[in-house]
């Protein structure tokens, strides 16, 4: 098949094209970073990311069999805004259908709502609506946190352990998390590519932590153990921003403790085993590297 991949030299796009290419198939990218380092050796052929041209997107999706959708962003900067991506989504998934795309995968989070008022998930949801009524053939895969060699959140919790002798935790630290390793998401999304069905299914790890509890194994992991103190949330919210202009780069938005605090990062499905690899494994595995160097959001995407 000729399966497109938006993001394919990115963090989840990079690990689902590589097991699709692992398996012969036919892939292309669009991407808003086409000079970013290709670690394909030019087996996928980029092509722009280009929402404000939408029959240039219908041109490069046509004659593809599955598209497979990583496409959002973390948080508004300049003209890069939420609400701006939900648009861009639905101009997307309009093209493909135009382009007579067959069946479309698409990633998005843990348990998106019309009704919330955090615009990541709000805009998950418009975003799920709109791959619902395309008409096209379609998988949602909804992953809370990832983890992996390029995860930015975990690797970053570690930065700090290693480097502060205390940690601040927004509030008490006991609302949950699944953390989910790329590779088991690429995956899923790789599976879903063949598979025929309609389907929306959370996508998260084996294991349940509190967020107190993962910082704790993190620490422990990389032998930085820290005094955790809980905070008010505006004031852990604070000292971030306070690092993130030394930084130079957003460490933690509002959304994000607003999101972790409600529990929106766990599944809300009855336990299932389709992800295998544990976050304390893995670690375990990574303990030297993890938290070595500070991963930037902001050098990675803008």
């Amino acid at each position: 098949m000729k399966i497109a991949v938006t993001g394919a030299f990115s963090y989840s796009g990079k690990y689902i094209t590589s097991r699709l290419l692992a398996r012969g198939e036919n892939v292309v990218t669009l991407t808003n970073h086409p000079n970013r380092p290709d670690p394909f050796a030019g087996k996928v052929k980029a092509f722009p990311l280009n929402f404000q041209n939408e029959q240039e997107l219908v041109s490069t999706l046509r004659g593809v069999d599955v598209l497979v959708n990583t496409y959002w962003i973390r948080f508004d900067k300049d003209n890069n805004t939420q609400p701006k991506a939900v648009e861009n989504t639905k101009i997307l998934v309009s093209a493909a259908a135009k382009a007579g795309v067959k069946r479309i995968v698409h990633i998005s989070i843990t348990n998106p709502s019309a009704d919330s008022h955090l615009p990541y998930f709000w805009g998950k949801a418009a975003n799920e609506k709109a791959v619902i009524d395309s008409g096209m053939s379609y998988a949602i895969l909804r992953p809370t946190v990832l983890f992996g060699k390029e995860d930015i959140l975990i690797n970053n919790i570690a930065w700090l352990l290693r480097r502060l002798p205390i940690f601040g935790l927004p509030g008490d630290g006991s609302y949950k998390l699944s953390p989910i390793y790329v590779d088991d998401l690429a995956e899923l999304a790789v599976n879903a590519v063949y598979n025929k069905e309609n389907f929306v299914w959370d996508a998260v790890g084996p294991d349940e932590f509190t967020f107190k509890e993962m910082v704790q194994l993190i620490g422990k992991k990389t032998n930085a153990n820290r005094l955790l103190v809980p905070l008010p949330p505006r004031l852990a919210l604070l000292a971030a921003q306070f690092m993130s202009i030394f930084v130079q780069d957003v460490m933690l938005t509002p959304e994000e403790v607003n999101g972790l605090m409600a529990n929106l990062l766990i599944s809300k499905e009855p336990p299932r085993s389709r992800c295998e690899t544990s976050l304390r494994n893995w670690l375990e595995e990574n303990k030297s590297t993890v938290g070595k160097q500070y991963a930037s959001e902001l050098a990675r995407h803008f």
